[in-house]
This record gives C-alpha cells, sequence and structure tokens, in this order.
C-alpha cells in the first residue's frame, strides 16, 4: 500500500510541474463553460410525437395523419392517457405531445373555436421551440384547408407548455454537454500520456523493477487524474448553478456518482491508448482528435442522433460521451432517479471494464 500511495504521490508531482497541463485542466473547463453556455445554439430538423386523442373524430384523424405525413414528425406514441405521455417524455421516446380535447369537433362545429395543447420537451429549448412551431404551422394550415370549404371561419388555437425547462434557458442543453465533452477530453487526453512519457523519459525501468502487479500500476496511474477530474466537475456544478442559474433536480450524490462513472471511464480510455501508442504526441493526437469529433458530433450534444444515417446512429454507441449526456439530463434538469439511468449507467460499466482489461494486457512488463 506505501508503494501504491508513493507512486500516487510522484503522479501528482508530475502533473503538478506541468503549468502547460496544469493551465488545460483547470482554466479549459471555465473557458469552455461559459462560453458554450453562453454562445452557441442548436436546432433540429424533425422529431418523434406522441398524441393523446381524447376526442377521435374525423377532425383529429386528419390533423393527426397531416402531422404524421409531414417531414418534420414521426407519430410514435397513441397515447390512452396522460401518463403515458409523461413516461414517453420521462424515458425520451418523444419530443412533442399533441393533446386534443373531448367533443374537439362538436366544439369546432358549434362555436367554431377550440383548442389543443402542444407540450415540448424543454431540456432542448431549441428543439423545443423549433418542433412547436413547425407544430404550430401544420395547424394553420389545417384550419385553412378547411375554411375553404365553410361559410364562417374556424379557429383552432394551439396552448403551448414546456416541460423541464420552461424559461427555454439554453444553459440546460450546453452544460451537460459540455461537462461530458470536457470530462473526456481532459481526462483520457491527460492519462493517454501517462505511460507512454514513462517510455519516452526513459524512466519506465523504475517502474517495471518495483514489484507492483501491472494492473496496480495501471490503477495507481489513474487515481490522480480521478481527483482532478472531480474537481473539474465540482467547478462546472458551481458555475452551472451560480453563474448560469442551472438548478439540479436530481439526488446530488447520485449526479456526483455518475460523474465519478464517467471520469473512470474517460481516464480507462486515456490509459488504453497510452499503453497501445509508443509517443507522446500520437497519443495526445489520438485522444485530442480522435475523440473530440466524434465527441462533437455523434453524442447528441449540438446534433440529434435521431436524424443521422443509420450507420452514424449504431456508431454513436460507442461513445461514451452520449450516455454520458443522457444521464446527466436525466439526473439533473428532469430530476429522475436511477431506475430510469441504469442501463446507461451499465453501458459506461462495461466500456470501462474493457478499456482497463485492453490496458493490462498491453502493459508491456519487459522492455523491447
Amino acid at each position: 500500500m506505501q508503494q501504491f500511495i508513493i507512486f500516487v504521490r510522484k503522479e501528482f508531482l508530475h502533473i503538478f510541474r506541468d503549468r502547460k497541463s496544469l493551465l488545460i485542466i483547470f482554466a479549459l473547463p471555465i473557458v469552455q463553460i461559459l462560453i458554450f453556455g453562453f454562445a452557441l445554439t442548436n436546432e433540429i430538423k424533425n422529431t418523434k410525437i406522441g398524441v393523446l386523442d381524447l376526442s377521435k373524430d374525423v377532425q383529429t384523424a386528419t390533423l393527426i395523419q397531416q402531422l404524421d405525413a409531414s417531414k418534420y414528425f414521426e407519430v410514435s406514441l397513441l397515447a390512452k392517457s396522460q401518463q403515458e405521455i409523461n413516461d414517453a417524455f420521462a424515458k425520451d421516446n418523444i419530443t412533442l405531445a399533441v393533446i386534443f380535447p373531448e367533443n374537439f369537433n362538436e366544439q369546432l362545429s358549434q362555436n367554431n373555436y377550440t383548442q389543443l395543447q402542444l407540450i415540448a420537451d424543454a431540456t432542448d429549448p431549441n428543439t423545443a421551440t423549433t418542433v412547436v412551431v413547425y407544430a404550430s404551422n401544420i395547424v394553420q394550415d389545417f384550419m385553412k384547408n378547411m375554411n375553404t370549404a365553410v361559410a364562417a371561419p374556424m379557429t383552432i388555437t394551439p396552448e403551448i407548455r414546456m416541460i423541464y425547462n420552461p424559461q427555454l434557458k439554453g444553459a440546460f442543453i450546453f452544460v451537460p454537454g459540455v461537462m461530458g465533452m470536457i470530462l473526456l477530453l481532459i481526462s483520457a487526453m491527460m492519462t493517454s500520456i501517462a505511460i507512454v512519457r514513462e517510455k519516452e523519459l526513459n524512466t519506465m525501468e523504475v517502474i517495471l523493477a518495483s514489484p507492483l502487479k501491472p494492473m496496480v500500476l495501471i490503477l495507481s496511474k489513474a487515481v490522480p487524474y480521478i481527483i482532478i477530474s472531480f474537481i473539474n466537475v465540482l467547478t462546472i456544478l458551481l458555475l452551472s448553478v451560480t453563474v448560469l442559474e442551472l438548478p439540479i433536480k436530481g439526488d446530488l450524490l447520485l449526479l456526483f456518482g455518475v460523474c465519478l462513472l464517467f471520469i473512470t471511464t474517460a481516464i480507462s480510455l486515456g490509459l488504453m491508448i497510452s499503453n497501445i501508442t509508443n509517443s507522446m504526441q500520437v497519443a495526445m493526437f489520438i485522444s485530442l482528435v480522435g475523440l473530440m469529433l466524434p465527441t462533437l458530433l455523434l453524442s447528441g450534444f449540438m446534433f440529434p442522433i435521431e436524424n443521422m444515417p443509420m450507420p452514424l446512429q449504431i456508431f454513436s454507441n460507442i461513445i461514451p460521451t452520449k450516455w454520458f449526456f443522457i444521464i446527466i439530463k436525466d439526473v439533473m434538469i428532469k430530476g429522475l432517479g436511477i431506475q430510469s439511468i441504469w442501463k446507461e449507467m451499465m453501458i459506461l460499466t462495461g466500456m470501462t471494464l474493457f478499456f482497463l482489461i485492453v490496458s493490462w494486457r498491453n502493459f508491456k512488463i519487459r522492455l523491447e
């Protein structure tokens, strides 16, 4: 145990001697969380919707058909109750719900006026706004076509409600995304040079001469970065709550546990890169370029995955940030518990074990 602690202490000294690394570790999260939180916007092309038709008449059937025929929407749920709609929102199965009241057609025929309800998942405010506008436009087109055949004009007024983020703050989408990107890049990038640095500095002999087993050596490399990355988590959450006014609705301990799991996944990935490469430049290139682009494009943070071609949707499943992004949104913004995110947590745990096993199998106990 004493030798393990000595190795951990040595890793801390390596980190704190390198001022550039320290700048990346501590300054980059602050700069990125502020820039991404305030400056960037997002958009969406189409989405899945749920319909609760309490009227079940000719007019509602026609409007549902027009919504489904639109290139913007796919009716994926014909709900029988409000609870089904709520469950679909909690599971991220739908982004928009259209609710027709009872006697929709009768009110329209007798009073020339009726309402329908549009409920949008506003955890992504840009997506919510866009799909509500698309749905409202389709309702207006439906009214125009209907009014051409009647003497008195009829009016359908959409009653719009945003759930989870009624104020439509952009921070609700950018904080979880930026948090995942920062933790993956910094944790993986810093640890990717941990072992390969020993090879380049010719200090690998000292490590290999120690009585510690390869897996213990690998874990001793990971511990300092886990602690430092967790400080980044605390910094990001503090900025999110105080500066961006993003509330944490879920359990704080669960949130910390999820962040710790993701940090471990990212560090395990970095250690795997470090074990399969022979120079710091290659390790940095793989961890920076090889992880940044997939994280930005395929994690669901900037572009909805459901709008991507099927091969990219399948490929996105191997991006750890995709699962972390889903978990953080569910816990922080929706306030859901572990029963809603256990599948994503199991996937991250499986990835972590895979990366550690590959690192262990590729750790060479003899110098070439």
